[in-house]
């Protein structure tokens, strides 16, 4: 375990560096705001365009994956979900609570890091299940909050959900890349270096600016908070692993691609979301402080337990 904590160190400790440049104000959260532009509508991008440019469909989908991944998320995310109502929140609330405690930080720490800890071979796996989160979990959190403020959903709510969708640069790169594979093109070393170039600067620039994020947020609502890391790095994992392993039988190397990535603490982009609707932002931005904390020794744990067999 050891080994696998000191490989996963280099990546937290460029979180660390950020938390600390954003604590004494050297990094500013303006800074820190475009910094996360570039990482999102730039780095990320390039690298999962290149990335996919050289998979094919049949490489990427694999149905009992997804299968697994859908039924341990969505456990955990109406466990959350039934936690909160038994709390007596409202509807909004409930549902961006579930959304918070299986919604993992997969774009700017996942991709960085398990592609390094377990190869190229995982940008698959990883690729679908972003993909999941983006187009299942967040449509539904959307509706359902949407639903609770104005009483009804309507049709007219689709094209922008929809518009939304493709309009995320890292969906918008994964297409591209997968219609570039499929017409056949090849990447000419000019455009191979430029991309890999730019690739290269999304995994410091998005832990950097993870850590930055942080040093903005206090440790607030710490009952709320605590459960939902809890059922972020325990309860996730475990349900997304029981899934793959004993119902779906999915390989042992996507299944542990996928445990490790449904180990990853709460995602930045919930935060967002929640201070988008003015719903539990307090909430979610200690459970993201809290969850990126523990995952340091969590996550080690959980991928020497996958290695492990």
């Amino acid at each position: 375990m050891l080994a696998i904590f000191l490989k996963t160190l280099p990546f937290f400790a460029l979180i660390g560096l950020g938390w600390f440049a954003g604590r004494i104000r050297f990094f500013p959260q303006d800074a820190t705001a475009w910094l996360t532009k570039f990482v999102f509508y730039f780095a990320l991008p390039a690298m999962l365009f290149r990335f996919a440019g050289s998979l094919h469909i049949a490489e990427l989908f694999d149905l009992r994956l997804v299968l697994a991944y859908l039924l341990g998320s969505t456990l955990v995310w109406a466990a959350g979900f039934f936690v909160a109502r038994a709390r007596k929140l409202p509807l909004a609330e409930c549902a961006m609570e579930a959304h918070a405690g299986m919604t993992g930080n997969t774009g700017f720490l996942g991709i960085p890091m398990l592609l390094v800890l377990f190869g190229e071979r995982a940008i698959g796996p990883i690729m679908l299940l972003l993909t999941i989160d983006m187009i299942v979990y967040s449509t539904l959190v959307t509706l359902i909050v949407t639903a609770a403020k104005h009483g009804r959903v309507t049709l007219a709510i689709v094209p922008q959900l929809l518009l939304g969708i493709i309009r995320n640069p890292m969906i918008a790169a994964m297409i591209a890349g997968l219609l570039w594979s499929a017409f056949g093109l090849t990447f000419a070393a000019p455009l191979d270096e430029f991309l890999a170039m730019l690739g290269a600067a999304a995994t410091p620039g998005a832990l950097f600016a993870i850590g930055a994020s942080l040093a903005g947020k206090s440790a607030e609502r710490l009952g709320p908070a605590i459960w939902l890391s809890f059922a972020k790095l325990v309860l996730h994992p475990l349900a997304v692993g029981i899934a793959a392993l004993a119902i779906f039988k999915v390989d042992p190397f996507s299944a542990g691609v996928m445990i490790s990535a449904a180990a990853l603490p709460v995602a930045g982009n919930v935060y967002i979301l929640a201070q988008h609707f003015g719903i539990a932002v307090q909430r979610v931005s200690t459970a993201i402080l809290i969850s990126t904390a523990i995952s340091i020794a969590s996550i080690p744990a959980v991928i020497h337990w996958i290695t492990q067999g």
